[in-house]
């Protein structure tokens, strides 16, 4: 196997989908996972099971047998990395747990994903993806219709959150110990997971909203000609100008609709505009439209389904989704791998293994010894401690990248533009900056001039990585391209982010987030038939972000070992497709029956959203609990009920009692529930939330006391941590000239505008 985890074994005891698909994007990168199933198989019965086992080896062990333990010890000797996702409690009850793993061997790492943390006061409860889903704000009302019933994803933004901040978390854990000889234990509930997508939906300043996507007057979705719909994202002003020489109305910006400040003055005017593009979009069909902003370089995105996306030529051109011929489902179409490193040739997948297929050289292999502990930086408290990045990026992922590395002891400087337009601190500060960018230091750099390309290139000879996220062939114009920065730093790990990958058709496309969640099916799985509807949270942009940092984490792994840098490529397009992975896939009698649209409330009667008097509650159950239900004063003879039956059933008895009755009963019955939490910012100030640090209030340089989320992972010998907060745009311009030995230009600099220490 190849990759920058070559050597690296893991074993994986997950279930469902955050365990396994950790693991999963481990095995991606060259790592020999073992996965560990009881001998009925995975727990959930699923074709995605392809996805999350691929590349793995198989064993099926009974854990409540004594034999089956012990070989599952001896499994745990021999790795590097443990992952699960049981309950709190349970593994150390099988004498698999932590403590005693560590203890045997303290260079392992032994990674957690439960539902809920081992603190939490609802750790004991199944951690059902629904109910953390209520728990966290995820099923909100949508913004059209905010007073509307709440709207159930099918999206496991929990789950699959959970995944990427456990693999980064594994792999700055497998940096920390290349530099310390330690592991260490990782836990990564879903319900924490879950904040970092929520990401700035959660900024409160001085206790109000203020992390909101700002009005963009010309970017939305808009149904065409032919029926389909696309999403256009007008946020710049060289968008604007391109979109209206390409459609032929230049005649629009004499009538002011293209002066955003104009129309912001001038609501009447400003009202003129969404009426007109709407009845514009109507005159051609959807993907003349896209075609059209393809040839302008506008950001105009047909709306597809999934079925659309991985069929679409550029999505497997780019190798976005791969062919895998799985030794039960056949050839078999699923997302490709999350992130791309140049120093490894993005080969094909290989399938996922029968079940119990490894048997044999799993147990011969299993008694290698443990590593040797030995370190020169034995006091190691923070993963990236003396890494040094340099942020150039935008809007939302790129910057979710830095800040991550930053979380995990990195010193980043986040450069802006002096006069940065679009979807930036200028924008919308709170959104594009106070968030995204706590625990940097930050500059206002002209990298169009040379003086101020000579302090980059300046702070980069210092630098381990740098994270961009221009359109492809912007960074080489400008100087700053990969292969122009190797010159000046041989071992740098350069970090790229775009939208739809940088090769295939679509490589040289503009994209954001909305484009994105359009092109991949996201908006259409949760909008349905009726229109389509923008995920809750900007999962892509943080997905990405933390991918990102995943990328990033391997590459420095990887030139731990061998002193080589190289290029790394993460993807919203790629992220769109994981986020996905429970469902994206394509095989001989595929059906997509998923629950898709805004009449969505859950997966089926036992996983489904329930109105009460006062509300709305998740409830989570399995199949075999159905007699717990039964056992709850009110739900008597729901037993001998199925399907639509059992959901009328539980609809018609549960919309009697109040939310608090029906959880409180429900969780006493040893089954799951959750009311379902419609507000943000309810989430953000909730009492445990805070104490735990997965919310953070501080007083900023500008006066005001502003809350952001802070990190949810728990590593327990580097942990992350939020950092400082996020200064205003570019006052830290002094200290950044004196780290790149520029101090002394810093008057000549200012009077140019070519540093701005303040906006």
């Amino acid at each position: 196997m190849t990759g920058p985890l070559a050597g690296i074994r893991v074993i994986d005891f997950g279930q469902y989908i955050a365990g396994p698909l950790t693991a999963m994007l481990l095995a991606d990168h060259g790592a020999d996972v073992i996965r560990v199933d009881p001998p009925s198989g995975p727990t959930w019965k699923t074709p995605a099971n392809a996805t999350w086992n691929r590349g793995k080896r198989s064993i099926a062990l009974d854990l409540k047998q004594a034999a089956d333990r012990e070989a599952a010890q001896a499994l745990i000797a021999g790795a590097d990395v443990v992952v699960e996702g049981f309950r709190p409690g349970v593994m150390d009850r099988l004498g698999l747990g932590a403590s005693a793993a560590l203890a045997a061997d303290p260079r392992l790492i032994y990674c957690s994903l439960p539902g809920f943390a081992s603190d939490d006061p609802r750790a004991q409860m199944p951690g059902w993806e629904g109910v953390i889903g209520a728990a966290t704000a995820t099923y909100r009302p949508p913004m059209d219709t905010p007073k509307g019933p709440p709207a159930y994803t099918a999206i496991q933004i929990a789950s699959h959150f959970a995944a990427f901040q456990a693999a980064v978390a594994i792999v700055m854990a497998l940096v920390a110990r290349e530099r310390s000889g330690l592991g260490q234990r990782i836990e990564m509930p879903l319900f924490d997971a879950t904040f970092a997508a929520i990401g700035a939906h959660g900024l409160l300043i001085d206790g109000g909203v203020a992390g909101g996507r700002p009005d963009d007057f010309w970017g939305g979705l808009f149904e065409c000609g032919d029926g389909r719909w696309v999403f256009f994202s007008g946020s710049t002003p060289r968008f604007r100008r391109r979109f209206v020489d390409a459609a032929g109305i230049q005649s629009w910006e004499a009538e002011g609709l293209l002066d955003i400040p104009r129309m912001t003055r001038d609501p009447e005017l400003g009202s003129q505009l969404r009426p007109r593009l709407r009845a514009l979009f109507k005159t051609r069909p959807a993907l003349e439209w896209q075609e059209l902003g393809a040839a302008a370089g506008v950001p105009i995105t047909v709306s597809r389904t999934s079925a659309e996306w991985i069929a679409e030529d550029h999505a497997r051109a780019a190798g976005i989704v791969r062919e895998v011929a799985d030794p039960a489902l056949g050839p078999t179409w699923q997302p490709g791998r999350a992130v791309r490193l140049s120093a490894f040739p993005d080969e094909p997948l290989r399938p996922a293994s029968r079940l119990d297929a490894d048997r044999a050289s799993v147990l011969a292999e299993a008694a290698r010894p443990a590593g040797t502990v030995t370190s020169t930086h034995a006091a190691l408290t923070q993963a990236l401690g003396g890494i040094q990045v340099v942020d150039v990026s935008l809007v939302l992922a790129g910057p979710t990248a830095g800040r991550t590395l930053a979380e995990y002891g990195a010193r980043v400087v986040k450069i802006n533009g002096p006069r940065e337009e679009g979807a930036g601190y200028r924008t919308s500060v709170h959104r594009y900056h106070t968030d995204v960018n706590r625990a940097k230091e930050t500059i206002l750099l002209d990298l169009k001039d040379e003086a101020g390309r000579d302090v980059f290139f300046n702070l980069v000879r210092q630098a381990d990585v740098v994270v961009q996220n221009f359109r492809l062939g912007v960074p080489e114009r400008m100087g700053i391209g990969y292969e122009q920065l190797r010159a000046i730093k041989p071992d740098l790990i350069h970090v790229s982010v775009s939208a739809f990958g940088y090769s295939g058709p679509w490589g040289n496309r503009p994209g954001y987030e909305p484009n994105a969640q359009a092109a991949t099916g996201l908006q259409t799985r949760f909008g349905g038939d009726d229109a389509p509807l923008m995920q809750p949270f900007a999962v892509n942009d943080y997905g990405t972000g933390l991918l990102g940092a995943f990328g990033a984490g391997l590459a420095l792994y990887h030139r731990a070992k061998t002193g080589q840098g190289q290029r790394v490529e993460a993807a919203l397009a790629y992220t769109g497709t994981l986020l996905q992975s429970a469902h994206l896939n394509d095989y001989a009698g595929k059906v997509w029956d998923e629950p898709r649209g805004r009449a969505a409330r859950g997966t089926g009667p036992l996983h489904q959203m329930y109105q009460a008097a006062d509300g709305w509650l998740f409830l989570g159950a399995s199949e075999d609990q159905v007699s717990m239900l039964a056992s709850v004063d009110g739900l008597a003879g729901c037993e001998a009920l199925a399907g639509d039956a059992l959901a009328a059933f539980l609809e018609a008895r549960l919309v009697a009692g109040s939310v608090e009755q029906w959880v409180t009963a429900l969780t006493a019955a040893g089954l799951a529930a959750a009311r379902v939490v419609t507000s943000v910012p309810a989430v953000m100030v909730d009492p445990w939330v805070v104490a735990h640090g997965l919310s953070v209030t501080r007083p900023h340089d500008t006066g005001e006391q502003i809350t952001t989320v802070g990190p949810g992972v728990r590593l327990s010998r580097t942990p992350a941590t939020p950092g400082r907060p996020a200064a205003t745009p570019g006052a830290d311009a002094r200290a950044v000239l004196q780290q790149a030995g520029s101090a002394e230009a810093f008057p000549a600099l200012a009077e140019r505008g070519v540093v701005l220490e303040r906006p």
